[in-house]
């Protein structure tokens, strides 16, 4: 091994049942760098990094640590060779205090009794030498996602990691949080500390990183030097091929002026007096800044949270859903943000999850009926273009595009006629956002479906979007055409509540 590599993974390969993980990929990770492993979902960027903790073991290959080699690792062995994961689900205990967190397993001790107030100074110099401020009293629960992350990393520095791997770090945070994280990213990296960064945001991707990694389909692509690579470059060795249009082309359907949704002055789940229309084969775009409402707009039309006034008019008709439920008979469908907590149930197998809103329609006696349960999950396994070996298959073991096509599977096959989707790409890499795209114009383009779009990516609102609709603190401040679309116009609208109140 060259003495200027920390960490090498060589000709590592990963087989499961039916299924081959890795194959022959090889990471080098330099001294006081940051890697950027990129590819799309499924392309093995989540079982390699398991492989350098030890929660998943290599079935051939070699990890070389500072000179040390190892068939494999355990989560001991990783860390007490400096090896630390910060992943999307933090292991953090909620109840627990920051300082007790950060101890988590090693509990400063006088004798037999904890010392909370030594982990308190211990935790309180952790969070300054990130520069952060967190109280080492506070309860997890009580800290934002972004502080939550910040008590991670302090946690593996102060457990003297030199190799720290980032799992879409930035998917959870605002923007001031990201902004906040990449400082310290960058002051670690002044530090000596040698961080794997795993994104599917390209440009966090070109400013943090000096070189990239680029996996497909479980194989080493090629390493790049950041600097001198560009964007196309790397989509094209991400995916396989050219994705000459980000958004692909769609007419615009709207032509008989039916209106599927309409909400008339609807108050209720923290928004106020809220009216807008959705017509059959529409793409209606909600913008807004975090906490704008949106969510909750969304919420009370699915049923999951109740209007206190106004109307819901859905295909000509007055409605109240006071749940989900109701709201699915009514052919009314939500794909969350969160598609793992609200989502697809990912311990079941996809030929479940896509068959769960018509099981009382299709069983008899409430016996399921196996041959039509079957005969719906290939139809739509083909028509979505869901990767996987078998039908049986845990959704938790597919990756974050084919997880997303599965709950839409799903409500295809409830038949929906408005569906609404909350940040429909949020973790999801460039070449299965296009494949997710492509599916939403189809389903308005094609099947007449009216879909209502929260999104807080401007480049995709205006992109995938017929009219957007802007949401500021709870109210509505604007409403575009296509033709009207600007940047600068929609975080006017999107600032305006605030505004005012300065």
């Amino acid at each position: 091994m060259s003495e200027e590599y920390v960490l090498q993974l060589e000709h590592i390969r990963k087989e499961y049942p039916g299924v081959v993980a890795l194959k022959d990929v090889t990471l080098e990770l330099k001294k006081g760098e940051i890697l950027a492993l990129i590819g799309e979902n499924g392309a093995g960027k989540s079982t390699l990094i398991k492989c350098c903790s030890g929660a998943v073991i290599p079935t051939s290959g070699k990890i070389i640590v500072n000179g040390k080699e190892f068939t494999s690792m355990t989560p001991q062995l990783a860390a007490e060779n400096g090896i630390a994961i910060i992943y999307q689900e933090f292991n953090n205990v909620k109840e627990l205090s920051a300082a007790e967190n950060l101890f988590l397993g090693r509990p400063i001790r006088k004798g037999v009794v904890v010392d909370k107030k030594a982990m308190e100074r211990e935790a309180a110099k952790a969070f300054e030498q990130l520069q952060i401020k967190i109280d080492p009293k506070a309860l997890m629960k009580n800290l934002t996602v972004g502080y939550q992350q910040m008590v991670e990393i302090a946690k593996a520095i102060q457990q003297d990691a030199k190799i720290l791997i980032m799992d879409e770090p930035s998917a959870p945070l605002t923007s001031a949080e990201v902004e906040s994280m990449f400082r310290v990213v960058e002051k670690l990296r002044k530090e000596g500390i040698s961080i794997v960064y795993i994104s599917h945001r390209l440009e966090e991707i070109y400013r943090l990183s000096d070189r990239i990694l680029v996996l497909r389909d479980g194989e080493y692509v090629k390493t790049l030097i950041t600097k001198d690579s560009e964007v196309q470059e790397l989509i094209k060795l991400m995916v396989g091929r050219e994705l000459t249009e980000t958004y692909p082309p769609r007419e615009n359907c709207v032509d008989n002026n039916e209106v599927v949704l309409e909400l008339k002055n609807v108050t209720g789940n923290g928004d106020n007096n809220i009216s807008l229309k959705i017509h059959k084969g529409e793409i209606v775009g909600l913008g807004g800044l975090v906490g704008a409402g949106r969510t909750e707009l969304a919420q009370v039309i699915f049923g999951a949270a109740q209007k206190t006034s106004g109307q819901i008019v859905f295909k000509g008709k007055e409605i109240n859903p006071k749940s989900p439920r109701e709201a699915i008979d009514l052919g009314i469908a939500l794909v969350p943000e969160d598609r793992k907590r609200h989502g697809a149930m990912l311990g079941i197998s996809i030929k479940n999850n896509i068959n769960m809103p018509i099981y009382e329609r299709t069983a008899r006696l409430s016996v399921i009926n196996s041959k039509l349960e079957m005969e719906t999950a290939q139809k739509y396994q083909k028509s979505m273009a869901i990767k996987t070996p078998t039908l049986n298959q845990l959704v938790k073991n597919l990756s974050g595009g084919n997880q997303q096509k599965v709950i839409l599977a799903r409500w295809l096959a409830a038949d929906s006629e408005l569906i609404i989707f909350d940040e429909p790409t949020r973790g999801i890499d460039v070449g299965a956002k296009y494949e997710i795209y492509k599916l939403m114009n189809d389903l308005v383009e094609k099947e007449g479906k009216a879909i209502l779009m929260i999104s807080s990516e401007m480049e995709e609102l205006m992109g995938m979007s017929d009219r957007i609709v802007v949401l500021s603190e709870g109210v509505m401040t604007g409403e575009l055409n296509k033709s009207e679309f600007n940047q600068e116009t929609i975080m006017a609208y999107a600032s305006a509540a605030r505004m005012e109140e300065g």
